[in-house]
């Protein structure tokens, strides 16, 4: 029976590209859940009729909220749900399942590498039926949607047990409970040339994969291990857990120091990878050489027609702004379009569906390619393997030769974390302010030659993103960006993006922060982080 609740307007945050996140008490708070829940169901026209995929990353309240989700589309009409088993579905999973079934669109619970917990974060966020986030225009309509609202409809019976895969009934709604794993691991045995990853394994190819007590430990054990060879126990923390361990599970130098350690100790395996939270997000580790995001983004456009599905050589690749432009260098080598984005794999999304890119990624360690709509982690992880197994070399000589052919892009990423949100957007209004004047500036050892604000004209649907993160160029060729990062869920996250050429052979193989000195102090001179912040340094660099 539908039970139709008066409710109150939630006039909250719109949601991005990654939902909306908020800490887990205030989705847990009634009517909360529900009433956005409602407001994304009214915002893409209803559900009647229409199939869905519904899973999430396993944190904290993801049954209980995915038991929410699954009474109220029966109570507004869906006519199936197909959800992971337990509640477990990678983000790419979705996207995938969401284009295999032609199911209407899914709902994703997670807030991808944030912390989970029942003091933590939780997140939900609509995708289309191209398996991609929603568009720009479906949020503007959800967020209205959230203002407006007067009611919510809930089925009034409980959830069905999501434990064991087949089908049930809600009301009139089927919800049908699918493996999480067998769809995605069939779509990288089309990708990737396993009988060639099983010879490699059977050299005595040894991996780390810590899957960092999320959502991916099921994917990596049943691909890498059980179909592919790699040594029982090479996937490590594999085990979804709803606090993720206690972790942070974050795929980055800092919050996996452990894999990090590991790879740089005196009997390192060959190959180190990470993932994140929801599967999304990954990390690439040689034997004591880390690869940035940026960098690897390069290296897999460069080589990716080592692998089956690329073997056709690639249509395009496409970056989001403050990425390096390592990528860039390879897709002018290649002949091929470069695309430079705002942040948010909606962008990159227009580019795929629209045929002119194979391959996208962000320097906050999303890589993905035309096979999904939305980043990828184990997929990376996948096309490295492939591409060592078929070129014969290790991560540091596959870097060491894309740096002597392409140049090195020295590059890193400072993140003030939970700085004083005011501050902050003080902070980046003053900026904005002074960019006018900023050309012919020194800063040190730097003359600033232009500084912009980027925005975006989309090539497909002709939308137009401004705002997008303040640039700064020097005449050297280095580059400075500032943003507000919207994925956290206390206060602001200030990023500044940090970027260098070198093409001196003798000046490939610096740490980074020392290569990138000037530029370290060229930011501080420019924006006065200290002063604004109170931070003398960042809480975390990569």
């Amino acid at each position: 029976m539908i039970q139709i609740v008066p409710t109150t307007a939630l006039d909250g945050q719109k949601p991005g590209t990654s939902g909306l996140r908020k800490k887990t008490p205030v989705f847990m708070q009634n009517p909360y859940l529900q009433n956005y829940v409602q407001a994304i169901f009214d915002g893409i026209g209803g559900v009647q009729g229409k199939a869905l995929v519904v899973g999430g990353d396993g944190r904290f309240f993801n049954d209980t909220a995915i038991g929410v989700i699954l009474r109220m589309a029966a109570a507004n009409g869906a006519s199936r749900c197909i959800v992971g088993q337990g509640g477990l579905l990678s983000t790419p999973a979705a996207s995938n399942l969401i284009r295999l079934r032609g199911a209407d669109g899914g709902l994703i619970l997670s807030a991808s590498h944030n912390p989970g917990g029942p003091d933590a974060d939780f997140g939900l966020k609509f995708n289309g039926a191209n398996g991609g986030p929603a568009s720009e225009a479906v949020s503007d309509a959800i967020h209205a949607s959230t203002q407006t609202l007067t009611e919510y409809r809930i089925w009034d019976a409980p959830a069905p047990d999501i434990s064991a895969l087949g089908e049930v009934y809600l009301g009139a709604m089927v919800v049908e409970v699918v493996d999480p794993v067998t769809d995605y691991a069939q779509a990288m045995a089309q990708l990737f040339d396993f009988d060639a990853l099983r010879a490699l394994f059977k050299t005595g190819f040894r991996l780390r994969f810590d899957a960092m007590h999320a959502v991916t430990g099921p994917y990596a054990r049943e691909i890498l291990e059980n179909r592919l060879g790699a040594a029982p126990g090479s996937v490590v923390n594999a085990t979804p857990l709803p606090d993720f361990g206690g972790r942070h599970p974050d795929p980055n130098p800092i919050w996996a120091h452990e894999l990090m350690d590991a790879m740089h100790g005196t009997d390192a395996p060959d190959f180190g990878a990470a993932s994140d939270g929801d599967g999304d997000r990954n990390m690439i580790v040689g034997r004591g050489c880390y690869v940035s995001p940026s960098d690897s983004l390069a290296v897999l456009a460069d080589l990716a027609h080592l692998a089956p599905g690329y073997a056709g050589g690639l249509k395009g690749v496409a970056r989001s702004m403050p990425t390096s432009c390592a990528v860039d260098r390879v897709a002018e080598a290649k002949g091929i379009a470069c695309y430079e984005t705002p942040t948010g794999w909606k962008f990159f999304g227009n580019l795929l569906d629209a045929g002119r890119a194979t391959l996208c990624g962000e320097e906050s360690a999303g890589t993905g390619s035309d096979h999904v709509r939305e980043k990828d982690g184990l997929w990376a992880v996948l096309l490295w393997l492939n591409i060592l197994a078929a070129a014969g070399k290790s991560v540091a000589q596959l870097m060491a030769d894309h740096w002597a052919r392409y140049g090195r892009n020295y590059y890193s990423r400072h993140d003030y974390e939970e700085v004083d949100a005011e501050a902050a957007q003080s902070l980046i209004a003053d900026l904005r302010a002074a960019l006018p004047t900023l050309a012919g500036q020194s800063t040190g050892a730097l003359t600033i030659a232009r500084a912009d604000e980027f925005g975006y004209d989309d090539p497909v649907d002709g939308s137009h993103s401004n705002a997008q993160g303040l640039r700064i160029f020097f005449k050297d060729g280095a580059r400075l960006v500032f943003r507000l990062s919207g994925t956290g869920t206390a206060g602001a996250t200030l990023r500044v993006y940090l970027e260098r050429l070198e093409t001196d052979p003798d000046k490939l193989h610096l740490d980074p922060q020392e290569a990138l000195a000037e530029v370290i102090t060229a930011a501080e001179a420019i924006a006065g982080i200290t002063a604004r912040t109170g931070r003398a340094k960042p809480d975390v660099i990569t």
